[in-house]
């Protein structure tokens, strides 16, 4: 027998866009259920952000312990890395974090939560597994994304490995090869490089960790390639299992066929979004070519509907913040609709954790191609306090509209240059000029002064 609930507000997923939106809407003080088909904890605190990190931290660790040298420290014997003690490390400080979001659910009304697969028999009515029926007035999406598998590797069985199987290994492996050099696989590839685990990454173009500006691009991808195995424009003829072994064979840029042996290959060629089961044909949301509900991004509003989608499965951006404000904008607006008002999004930013870590703030060079824009540059080389640390390798690139020396964007790889980034992040969404940005304060010697010698790069360049 069916058992009919009746809410003002259902919203479908509780990852980190799916948690925001329930604590707008709460304010609002109508009736909210939370559902959720699958294990809560966030996709970044289960499979992403925070175990990505763990495991790059360990990593930190043994290249900081193995490359002392230079310093004139010198440690006695061989560095010796116990592969079952990091990824228990891991695994341990993966779930403290995932307890942490668990305590927040738990503490919410048992009245407020459905755990089954939601999907749409009509607009407004959701079936949760087989014997519920939940009658909504207004319906939020924020079920999220799932690593794509192309069917060519399906038959490796268990060794194939996504970014989510990663953190459940009880020991490092010995070879893996990653496919796919954008932001996690440079960023698991890396790690796992300098764990010890031999690793090559290919890609099935030159695309690397999303960088537009070839200039930044080429700095990034010479740096890696000392540590990892990169190789680019592959095309991936067949894989097949042997045993304990993945066997790949596949050509460069249509050259001789090269054939690898790896005990897993971990794929990380993107995300596809968690909409298929969710029977979208029975509504009348209007769908755009990839099955995806067409949305305002400034209200998360599904065309003039009572349904809003936030988070991850909508495509935008898939940042943890980002995520985060797409549930409340999404969120707040089912509270007030109809009255369904726009809201501004925080300044674009994006940061690989890789070593030297790469980012981007703002619009990126491929945006801004064909614009009038002067472009400022510091290479890290034979910058002070990066060489100091020697960990003087990188390219910041800044971007200026010309008639008004308005920030624009920047796109850039160095040594802690999240830091940079955020700085640029701030300035960008202040809508600052390169001479406002240059009367900031820069302390010395710190990388930040690498950000001046740029901006007055830039300044530079202006015409007169």
């Amino acid at each position: 027998m069916v058992r009919k609930q009746k809410c003002d507000i259902a919203i479908i997923g509780a990852g980190t866009a799916g948690l925001s939106a329930y604590n707008a809407a709460k304010k609002s003080g109508l009736s909210v259920i939370l559902i959720e088909g699958g294990p809560h904890g966030t996709t970044c605190a289960r499979v992403g952000c925070m175990p990505s990190k763990l495991l790059i931290a360990a990593a930190e660790a043994a290249h900081r312990a193995q490359n002392s040298g230079s310093f004139g420290v010198h440690i006695d014997g061989a560095v010796r890395i116990d592969g079952r003690e990091v990824m228990a490390r891991v695994r341990r400080e993966r779930d403290r974090f995932v307890s942490f979001v668990l305590d927040d659910v738990r503490a919410m009304p048992q009245t407020d939560k459905l755990q089954g697969t939601a999907r749409f028999i009509s607009d407004g009515i959701l079936g949760v597994g087989d014997d519920i029926e939940v009658h909504a007035g207004r319906v939020i999406i924020a079920t999220g994304t799932s690593p794509i598998v192309p069917e060519l590797y399906q038959a490796l069985g268990d060794r194939l490995v996504v970014n989510d199987d990663v953190f459940e290994w009880q020991d490092l492996p010995g070879r893996v090869l990653v496919v796919g050099s954008g932001v996690m696989g440079v960023e698991l590839g890396q790690a796992l490089a300098r764990l010890g685990t031999q690793v090559q990454i290919i890609n099935r173009s030159e695309g690397f960790a999303h960088i537009t500006d070839p200039v930044v691009h080429k700095q990034a991808c010479q740096a890696l390639q000392k540590e990892v195995d990169i190789r680019q424009n592959v095309d991936v003829l067949t894989v097949q299992r042997e045993g304990d072994e993945a066997v790949v064979t596949y050509s460069i840029s249509g050259g001789p066929v090269q054939t690898g042996r790896y005990d897993y290959v971990l794929l990380t060629v993107g995300r596809h979004h968690n909409l298929d089961s969710l029977a979208l044909a029975k509504t009348s949301m209007p769908l755009d070519e990839r099955g995806v509900p067409k949305f305002d991004p400034a209200t998360m509003q599904v065309s003039d509907l009572p349904v809003f989608i936030a988070g991850d499965v909508n495509g935008r951006a898939a940042i943890l913040h980002e995520a985060a404000d797409d549930g409340w904008i999404a969120g707040t607006n089912a509270g007030r609709y109809p009255d369904v008002q726009p809201y501004p999004r925080r300044a674009p930013m994006a940061i690989v954790f890789s070593d030297p870590q790469i980012a981007r703030v703002g619009q990126s060079f491929k945006a801004l191609e064909g614009s009038s824009i002067m472009i400022g540059q510091v290479d890290f080389a034979n910058q002070g306090r990066a060489r100091v640390m020697n960990r003087n390798q990188g390219m910041l690139r800044i971007y200026a509209r010309t008639e008004d020396a308005r920030f624009m964007g920047a796109e850039m790889v160095g040594p802690d240059i999240e830091h940079i980034a955020h700085l640029l992040a701030w300035c960008h969404q202040q809508g600052l000029s390169i001479p406002q940005m240059v009367a900031m304060p820069f302390y010395h010697p710190t990388l930040e002064e690498g950000l001046r010698t740029a901006l007055h790069d830039t300044l530079a360049r202006a015409l007169p």
